[in-house]
């Protein structure tokens, strides 16, 4: 038989419910219960309660801000590698610029030797001159034809009018045969004179047509133009343009204004047309690509506001741009060993689309970028933009360049040149 211990009064107003200040009774307390017991209980409430601010604050978070925008940190700085190859092969002699440094539109970046090209140039501009001496010969030629066409129709005339003398003298003479008063011998001898003058006219009429011929003939070459529109001459211009432009393009210039990179030209190579010898960046056009989960994409719009910052300047400088296309396909949709998933065992991976967003070009200016520089990307979705693909068509070339259009004026003048100063003193044809 067991006997319980003895308990003092103490203990038992320990056990016993106790009211609160507010009249309500409190849990009894264990009396048990050691130090370490009630810290830990108070912990695991601080962590509970903890827990539900964190969730709260999480909830309101998502449906204040969160849920109004999209960011991704796989986007990259891309832009336009101007890849600057030769038009014409030659013997590198000068380079102009070095990496790193800035050039304008139009400036010389490489030269080469320009022997060949000048002689190629002075054959093309004696042939042009021959050619316009040949055309003018021809005209002087033509227009002799036609003075001696003229002379010889006088001398028709005149053989005309000796004939026309000769057959009235006969036919006078052989009237006068019956009465005796003109003997036989003179009525033989002006027939004698009929058949000569008859002859002499269809001599001159026989030269006249082989002076027409002959004139035709070389009227041929130079009907319907002028001196400077001639084919032989056109012929010998477009040559010298030819050779001009070859002797032009031996200095490479640069299509835009940019920054040099990837320099591999060097003094004495020997280059052929199209190899490729420095790259040009401009680097105030340049865009970032984001490459975007395609869970991501159900809000997204053209242009609409997008925040970003790089990891070259940190959270301090905070770019702002707009969202200018969504890409046409995933990643791996235009990779170069796209997935097959038809074949074999197939997991499910979410995939992304690269999205352009074009950048403030004073922001750039600010704070240049480099390309292949990582970025962070958030998309403003309180901006609704203007739907998910481009609705105008452009009307204008999306880049363009007028470094080379002076080459063919400057070579047009040089022709003009050569011909006025083959003309000689009489130009008018």
């Amino acid at each position: 038989m067991t006997t319980e211990p003895n308990k003092t009064p103490a203990d038992d107003s320990a056990a016993a419910p106790r009211p609160a200040a507010n009249g309500a009774l409190m849990p009894p307390t264990n009396p048990k219960d050691t130090p370490l017991q009630n810290k830990r209980r108070r912990v695991l409430m601080i962590i509970a309660i903890a827990a539900i601010v964190l969730g709260v604050a999480w909830l309101l978070y998502h449906l204040l801000v969160g849920r109004w925008s999209e960011s991704t940190d796989d986007a990259y700085v891309q832009g336009d590698v101007v890849t600057i190859t030769p038009q014409v092969g030659g013997t590198v002699t000068r380079i102009g610029v070095d990496d790193g440094m800035k050039v304008e539109a139009g400036q010389v970046l490489v030269g080469f030797d320009t022997n060949d090209t000048d002689l190629a140039y002075a054959q093309a501009e004696a042939a042009l001159g021959s050619a316009v001496r040949q055309v003018r010969a021809q005209y002087r030629a033509a227009e002799a034809g036609s003075a001696d066409i003229n002379a010889r129709e006088a001398t028709v005339k005149q053989a005309q009018a000796a004939v026309d003398v000769a057959r009235q003298d006969v036919a006078r003479r052989t009237g006068l045969v019956a009465t005796g008063a003109v003997s036989n011998e003179e009525l033989a001898h002006a027939r004698a004179q009929l058949e000569t003058a008859q002859a002499n006219l269809a001599a001159a009429q026989a030269a006249v047509s082989g002076a027409r011929e002959n004139t035709a003939r070389s009227r041929v070459l130079i009907d319907n133009s002028s001196i400077r529109d001639n084919p032989a001459v056109a012929a010998a211009a477009s040559q010298l343009r030819q050779a001009y432009l070859a002797r032009q393009r031996s200095s490479v210039l640069s299509p835009i204004s940019g920054y040099v990179a990837k320099r591999s030209v060097q003094l004495g190579q020997r280059v052929a047309p199209g190899t490729p010898m420095m790259a040009i960046i401009p680097l105030d056009q340049v865009w970032v690509d984001a490459n975007f989960k395609e869970t991501q994409l159900t809000k997204l719009r053209l242009n609409q506001r997008v925040e970003l910052t790089s990891e070259l300047y940190g959270d301090k400088v905070v770019y702002h741009g707009t969202l200018a296309s969504l890409g046409m396909g995933t990643g791996s949709a235009f990779s170069v060993l796209p997935a097959q998933n038809a074949s074999g065992n197939w997991i499910k991976i979410v995939q992304r689309v690269p999205v352009r967003i074009l950048l403030d070009k004073k922001e750039l200016q600010e704070h240049p970028l480099r390309l292949g520089l990582s970025m962070d990307v958030k998309v403003n979705l309180h901006d609704k933009g203007d739907g998910l693909l481009p609705t105008t068509t452009p009307t204008q070339p999306h880049l363009m360049t007028d470094a080379y259009d002076s080459a063919l004026s400057k070579a047009d003048a040089a022709v003009e040149h050569v011909i006025d100063d083959n003309l000689g003193s009489n130009g008018s044809h």
